[in-house]
């Protein structure tokens, strides 16, 4: 594997990003990253969906109430998870800045804020098992989880769609990774606005798109833990 040389605008060349900080920025977001894939499926698909009937109250509260430990730790993986999110957003400004720092912070905050508003989705959760003995209350409350949480979807599609930007633009990232992160994004983007418009929308066009988060996982433990910056050349790249 040769190591990857990237090319920074001069402007941002000259606040001299050490390798190591890249390297370093790079490590944190794929560690951090793959740490939330295992915590947010545990949280979502073992914790949270087996436990949660939609349109059925008794039976959901039935079934928390006999797995409420399980239920309250998937909770807990989920604000860890939202946690995550915002190192995720600070470790790829660093990464991308050089590509263009008004992008890559702009694609930070967008993160940032879905981190924000997942966490007030979580917040419904973590009242639901107060709410048990009205079980249609109870319900609500998760319900609102959702709902909350699909709309932050759109801030999170717009993240990925400028991540997706920087990744093709940068010249040390292959393009075909800036690619499946757009589709990526369009594809929560499709869900988050569906969600917004539909109250019944169920087609889930994410489950199929997000191939480019992997991928980017991948990039960023392997290849990005190698980049080596050149600070002496270059053209500007802040288009």
């Amino acid at each position: 594997m040769s190591t990857f040389l990237y090319t920074p605008a001069p402007a941002v060349a000259a606040r001299a990003y050490p390798d190591r900080s890249l390297r370093t920025a790079s490590l944190i977001a794929g560690i951090a990253l793959l740490l939330m894939a295992v915590l947010a499926s545990f949280g979502n698909f073992v914790a949270l969906e087996p436990l949660v009937t939609p349109g059925d109250a008794a039976r959901t509260a039935k079934d928390i109430i006999g797995s409420e430990m399980l239920f309250r730790s998937g909770i807990a993986c989920l604000i860890v998870v939202a946690v995550l999110d915002i190192i995720v957003a600070g470790a790829l400004r660093t990464l991308f800045e050089a590509v263009n720092r008004d992008v890559s912070t702009m694609a930070a905050w967008f993160r940032v804020a879905y981190a924000a508003v997942f966490l007030v989705a979580l917040s419904q959760l973590v009242g639901a098992p107060m709410l048990l003995g009205d079980a249609d209350q109870a319900l609500r409350a998760i319900d609102a989880f959702t709902v909350i949480w699909h709309t932050g979807l759109v801030l999170f599609a717009i993240h990925l769609l400028l991540i997706g930007y920087l990744a093709y633009r940068s010249g040390f990232v292959a393009k075909i990774f800036g690619i499946l992160l757009v589709i990526a994004g369009m594809g929560y983007l499709t869900d988050g606005i569906g969600a917004v418009l539909a109250p019944d929308y169920s087609l889930n066009v994410a489950r199929f798109t997000f191939v480019g988060e992997v991928a980017l996982i991948f990039w960023l433990l392997i290849r990005g833990s190698r980049l080596t910056t050149r600070h002496d050349a270059g053209e500007p790249n802040d288009i």
